[in-house]
């Protein structure tokens, strides 16, 4: 096997990055939202309503907001992940499982552009 087809062709990897920061962007537009809707601090007008009702409201709005963190924190790992997928594209190290050394399928990675690991490596894992 020649050292060239142990990696993706820079016609590829070029692809890849394209893909790669267009997740990034819509990523960071769902993290902005879930920040926003986190700092958004509106009582829905409960001030007025019986004690039982607004106790009712805050806690399924604690909820929600718990529910909101979660989500935020991880799109942010999302987006890190995101981020050193970017960096491997830039090394020239992109795709390239790191469990067996062998490239990942080109649709694993358009389905799931920080994979690190082939489909049959993630599977050997998650046993």
């Amino acid at each position: 096997m020649a050292e060239e087809s142990k990696r993706y062709s820079d016609k590829d990897l070029e692809e890849f990055k394209e893909l790669i920061i267009n997740k990034i962007t819509e990523a960071k537009k769902d993290l902005d939202m879930l920040r926003d809707s986190l700092s958004y601090n509106d009582d829905h007008g409960t001030n007025d309503t019986s004690p039982s009702f607004k106790m009712m409201e805050d806690g399924s709005e604690t909820l929600s907001r718990e529910e909101t963190a979660q989500l935020a924190v991880r799109q942010e790992k999302f987006i890190n992940n995101l981020d050193a997928a970017l960096v491997r594209v830039e090394n020239k190290t992109y795709g390239i499982c790191r469990a067996t050394g062998k490239l990942i399928i080109k649709e694993r990675l358009r389905l799931v552009p920080h994979a690190t690991l082939s489909i049959s490596a993630k599977e050997r894992e998650n046993r």
